[in-house]
């Protein structure tokens, strides 16, 4: 993480914070803010606006995502599951898995190493 992350993690240290609040929509993009850069894992808010995605991929740890706002479609294994606000999924590790923004979303990612 760099030293304005680092900076700006630790404000919230203590804090009630809204986290759907913590990361703001972009036309065209996906917009991340990490909130959490541990050895153990990470937490990392993000914003997808709509036709936006994250193509198919692994990932060596599982990795949870909890829909803060909106709605998307998840795949895993080539099995697609819409999420909503609320709602939450677990990819496992070395699991090919995507996500496409059918509508305008925020999401948390929740990814512990082990």
């Amino acid at each position: 993480m760099s030293g304005k992350s680092e900076e700006q993690a630790k404000k919230l240290i203590g804090k009630v914070v809204d986290l759907a609040e913590l990361v703001t929509y972009q036309t065209d993009a996906i917009v991340s803010r990490t909130v959490i850069d541990k050895d153990a894992g990470t937490v990392t808010l993000f914003a997808f606006d709509e036709g936006q995605r994250l193509s198919e991929h692994k990932a060596p740890y599982d990795a949870m995502v909890c829909v803060l706002d909106g709605h998307t479609e998840i795949t895993i294994s080539g099995e697609p599951m819409t999420v909503k606000t609320g709602e939450m999924v677990i990819m496992p590790a070395n699991v090919p898995h995507a996500v496409k923004a059918t509508a305008k979303f925020k999401m948390m990612l929740v990814m512990i190493r082990s």
